[in-house]
């Protein structure tokens, strides 16, 4: 096991990192820009140190400094966290060749799945079922794209190879739009990621979206602990998380989850990873891999007892993982709420002084957030400040735990948009469970205030 790892990340996981670094007896090592020297997990740290200024590029995405800082700390390991330089092949490979040990995949993992096109080359080739579409990078020639499209069938969506965070897409339902289409996302693509390559997929109507946790190491284990239903939406940001989905049958999540761990043994995959799906008339099609711990990673630890970040530290460190498939078995349901720092109805954000910080708390109830009472929530950064996960024997209990504890939480100060899910909440379509990827779009579409 490691002595000292640098945790290389802000906000509500890294104090979740240093928590794990804790309970395994290893030494964790902060870094924080400018704004966030008053951050809790700062204050609570053996060692810190600075790395830059406020913007993210002269501080949690400078990788000369984060490598700096674990070398004159001594730290074996680094953790990426979520976000930020989490999935960057180049760090990964920087950080290796100064002699640490990234604590996630290979950097030749990170490039493979963070390139949508070779993602989905892998996955097939693997046996991992993909949404239909082009079979890779769309060719310059519009009849040749118009070609595609037809086999394809209406509507299509246009994706960027090197795309996230809900950037570089384009819904297309007639050929007459589809050339100018393409164009727009290959220039968007240039100016957002770097790259203009783009694919072509069939456009699912009502999709949800289901995900698949698995855990890996470096002796070709594998294994899945169950799904994620993520499908409450805005603007493709996820608001809401449960596991298990509501209404898939358990066969299905099985079969997929058996595919999955199969994919990460073929690759030769290690540390933590999510394979991202959308379910639609019994159907889960591909449609990308996170290489990295999730936000939404503390429901599946609620529901399956295993600790997600410790294990990542464990097998990053060469020990095999410590369960086989036929150990995990899932309990209860989970929710998750993500709390931001914005309005609830414009999302617009709302950085400023928390002059009140009440969290909840009771029986299965989990708050993970790095904040506190006259805490400065930063303007240069995301706007989430923690998350409420409740866990309950039933969904229903589940829910009577989330009602309860949004209503228990106090912040004031700044807007957050807690309002916003406690409606969700008692919303009968959400309580029915399966609502689809655009339904909280619709919903505030008729709620607007």
């Amino acid at each position: 096991m490691f002595k000292k790892i640098l945790v290389a990340n802000r906000g509500e996981i890294a104090l979740r990192i240093q928590r794990a670094c804790n309970e395994l007896g290893v030494k964790a090592v902060m870094v924080y820009s400018e704004a966030d020297r008053e951050a809790k997990y700062v204050k609570l740290a053996e060692e810190a140190v600075c790395i830059g200024p406020a913007p993210s590029p002269q501080s949690y995405l400078n990788m000369p400094a984060i490598i700096a800082a674990a070398e004159v700390t001594d730290a074996e390991a680094i953790h990426p966290g979520y976000g930020f330089l989490s999935e960057n092949a180049d760090f990964a490979e920087r950080v290796e060749k100064s002699g640490f040990q990234f604590i996630g995949p290979t950097p030749e993992n990170i490039r493979t799945m963070g390139d949508k096109v070779s993602a989905k080359q892998a996955m097939i080739k693997a046996g991992v079922p993909c949404v239909p579409g082009s079979e890779g990078e769309l060719p310059d020639s519009p009849v040749e794209i118009r070609r595609i499209a037809k086999a394809v069938g209406y509507p299509v969506i246009i994706k960027a190879a090197g795309g996230g965070g809900g950037r570089g897409m384009r819904v297309v339902h007639t050929e007459a739009a589809l050339i100018n289409s393409v164009q727009m996302t290959k220039a968007e693509a240039q100016a957002a990621f770097g790259n203009p390559s783009v694919y072509m997929e069939k456009f699912l109507q009502n999709p949800r979206h289901v995900e698949i946790q698995i855990l890996a190491d470096k002796h070709k284990n594998a294994v899945y602990l169950g799904e994620r239903d993520c499908s409450m939406q805005r603007r493709h940001q996820k608001v809401i998380e449960e596991a298990p989905a509501p209404g898939i049958p358990r066969k299905l999540i099985e079969k997929i989850g058996d595919r999955c761990a199969t994919a990460c043994k073929k690759i030769g995959y290690r540390g933590a990873g999510t394979f991202e799906f959308l379910y639609e008339n019994g159907e889960f099609y591909f449609i990308e891999m996170n290489t990295r711990v999730q936000v939404e990673h503390p429901v599946t630890e609620l529901i399956s007892g295993v600790d997600i970040v410790k294990t990542q530290i464990r097998v990053a460190a060469g020990e095999k993982l410590p369960f086989k498939q036929g150990d995990i078995v899932l309990r209860g349901h989970a929710i998750e709420c993500r709390v931001n720092a914005e309005d609830p109805y414009t999302f617009v954000p709302s950085p400023g002084r928390i002059t009140t910080w009440h969290a909840p708390g009771g029986p299965g109830v989990r708050v993970d957030s790095h904040v506190y009472n006259n805490y400065f929530v930063p303007p240069n950064y995301d706007s989430m400040i923690g998350k409420i996960i409740v866990h309950g024997d039933t969904r229903e209990q589940a829910l009577a735990r989330m009602r309860g504890a949004l209503g228990e939480t106090v912040v004031e100060g700044i807007k957050t948009n807690i309002p916003l899910h406690r409606e969700l909440m008692v919303d009968a379509k959400f309580m029915a469970g399966g609502t689809n990827i655009h339904y909280l779009e619709e919903w505030l579409s008729h709620h607007k205030r």
